[in-house]
């Protein structure tokens, strides 16, 4: 057998610069880069094998290894899951910035690969700088904190281990169900050892992406139940996209007569205006979709792990509603006793669409669903109208300019604070697959990487970034990266003095503002960050306006301009798009504040509409 002799390192750079995947028909990497901060964990090492390889395999450099992370999260939801980019960090606090990272990924079920430094297996220099000791058990390290936010993990102590770790990491990023990102860690003498591989292992790979298919009696058990139906509703999660079924959940839906609303996650499967779309559903969603909801008996759930916010905290639904759940997991299919079609999206719904013939569902209850969505509409055309406000201008007027503005095909990103509830509510999609709120994990500071991120896939569109000066203020140092490394995106930076939607869930459950606006801080008194200032000292373009008449101006410069562009804005703190889906949240049981003992009575008397145990 032919052998490669080389070291553990250099073989792991090896076998990621041999895998492959077709992205839209086109053989391509499936690991397109890596991102990288080097130390005395993964610099001598993995360092010296990237080097050798960064015409193939190329090395970006972030500022911090969270930002990296987030960045390569972002970029495989905007590649939906097709290509996995690389993260790679020292030992120590390197390695567990990426914690956060690893968190949002696994949460919303996405491929990145950590390959980090380790102690030394051998144990000789031990304890090493930046080391932590366990009394009990010396073989515990840092990195066995990502066991808890990781679907695949490893620790490599002889060469030999990556001959299977490897392997079963790419498999565990591709398949559907288990998707997640995967960490290895790498002992520093492991990393340096040499070994004899067999040719064979770094041999060209072409990985495919399996598309399982439904069991028969289930989706016979499936085909029955929808077809009792008489208000049947479709819930668009995030698999949908991921699978790529966009189309065929249209043709289906359309077919079948059937309202579609979508997860925050799923927002984008359909064009706003499209015949069978009511908008989005749950606590950031509409009223026409909520009010369908309540209504249907029977509710089909494609890729969606119906999370709170989604399901209002199990109030949105009524409490007979029959549950249908075609998911890739078989964990989530198998939520709220639902008829489990454990499948990828677009196999599952071809093969119902197949199984319920000519059925079709009472035109009237489309039609409801089409009256409530337009009455929707009539608001947020309403409340984003370039009218005269009570001082700044609004989150909602904000967005409606920014979406007028941007392209078909331009990308939209928000994660926390106040913009995700605005953009799920009021940006309209004008082509499906453009539209990224990353709210499984709501991460404050994802944002803004992600636009990195994002905007390395190379497609010919703008990326826009939305955030408060709260997220701005928490990770903004990928401005830099992306004006290094000549990826553009376009950020937006709306100014309402700090954690303005927390200060509203304080107010609303009878809490004194405490904390979260600037003025309520304990502060010596109230400023704002010169954001522009800011931004340009790291190589942006920046602006900042005071009016949607110069936002709008700035987006049309923003979008000619070559390199990241960044428009500040201040915006009002206390107004909001309306919502009507209930949350649970703790609220204190007993308090001296009458008005949180009121809230409290409210958030029980609203516990009562919860479906629990169903």
């Amino acid at each position: 057998m032919a052998t490669v002799r080389c070291t553990t390192a250099q073989a792991i750079v090896r076998y990621l610069s041999n895998q492959f995947t077709e992205v839209d028909g086109k053989r391509v990497a499936l690991f397109p880069g890596v991102y990288g901060i080097f130390g005395h964990g993964n610099v001598t090492c993995l360092g010296e094998a990237l080097e050798a390889a960064q015409d193939t395999l190329p090395t970006w450099r972030g500022q911090n290894e969270q930002s990296m992370g987030f960045a390569a999260v972002g970029f495989a939801k905007a590649m939906v899951r097709r290509q996995i980019m690389v993260v790679t960090a020292s030992i120590g606090p390197g390695t567990t910035n990426l914690l956060t990272a690893a968190g949002v990924a696994h949460t919303s079920r996405l491929p990145m690969l950590m390959i980090c430094g380790d102690s030394f297996a051998r144990r000789h220099p031990d304890p090493v700088m930046q080391q932590v000791e366990h009394f009990n058990d010396p073989t515990q390290t840092v990195n066995d904190a990502f066991k808890a936010v990781t679907r695949y993990w490893d620790r490599i102590t002889y060469p030999e281990q990556i001959l299977s770790s490897l392997p079963q990491a790419v498999a565990t990023m591709l398949d559907p169900g288990d998707c997640g990102p995967a960490f290895i860690g790498v002992c520093q003498d492991a990393q340096e050892m040499a070994w004899d591989y067999p040719e064979t292992f770094f041999a060209p790979r072409l990985h495919t992406m399996p598309r399982p298919r439904p069991d028969r009696l289930s989706l016979v058990r499936a085909a029955q139940c929808l077809m009792r139906a008489k208000r049947p509703l479709i819930i668009a999660g995030g698999g949908v996209r991921y699978s790529q079924a966009e189309a065929e959940l249209a043709a289906f839906a359309t077919s079948h007569g059937i309202p579609v609303v979508e997860t925050i996650a799923g927002k984008g499967t359909f064009t706003h205006h499209h015949p069978v779309h009511i908008g989005p559903i749950g606590i950031l969603g509409a009223t026409s979709a909520n009010e369908l909801a309540a209504s249907a008996d029977v509710v089909v759930a494609i890729g969606t792990r119906l999370m709170d916010f989604v399901t209002g905290s199990w109030t949105v639904f009524d409490r007979a509603a029959q549950f249908i759940s075609l998911n890739a997991a078989r964990f989530d299919a198998h939520k709220h006793l639902a008829i489990p079609l454990v499948c990828d999206a677009r196999e599952g719904i071809t093969e119902l669409n197949a199984a319920l013939g000519d059925w079709r569902a009472d035109p009237a209850w489309l039609e409801k669903g089409q009256a409530a969505f337009a009455g929707w509409n009539s608001l947020l055309a309403k409340i984003q109208a370039r009218t005269a406000t009570d001082g700044d201008p609004t989150y909602a007027q904000v967005v409606g300019v920014v979406n007028a503005l941007a392209a078909p095909d331009d990308y939209i990103i928000s994660a926390a604070g106040g913009l995700p509830g605005e953009l799920v509510k009021g940006w309209q999609v004008k082509e499906p697959g453009t539209f990224d709120c990353e709210f499984g994990f709501s991460c404050m500071g994802y944002e803004l990487s992600a636009g990195w991120g994002a905007a390395m896939t190379g497609q010919p569109r703008d990326v826009f970034v939305m955030i408060g000066d709260g997220t701005y203020m928490m990770m903004n140092s990928d401005i830099y990266s992306s004006v290094l490394s000549g990826h553009k995106f376009i950020l937006l930076v709306c100014d309402n003095g700090g954690y303005a939607v927390i200060n509203r869930l304080q107010n609303a459950k009878g809490g004194a503002s405490f904390n979260n606006l600037l003025k309520d801080c304990r502060v010596q008194e109230p400023f704002h960050v010169d954001f522009v200032a800011n931004a340009a000292s790291m190589g942006a373009l920046a602006r900042k306006v005071s009016s949607l008449e110069e936002l709008e101006a700035a987006i049309k410069w923003a979008k000619g301009n070559d390199r990241t562009t960044v428009i500040a804005i201040a915006t009002h703190a206390y107004s909001w798009t309306p919502g009507d889906a209930w949350w649970d949240v703790g609220v204190p049981e007993v308090s001296p504040r009458e008005s949180v003992n009121q809230a409290r009575l409210e958030h029980v008397a609203g516990r009562k509409n919860q479906r629990i145990g169903i």
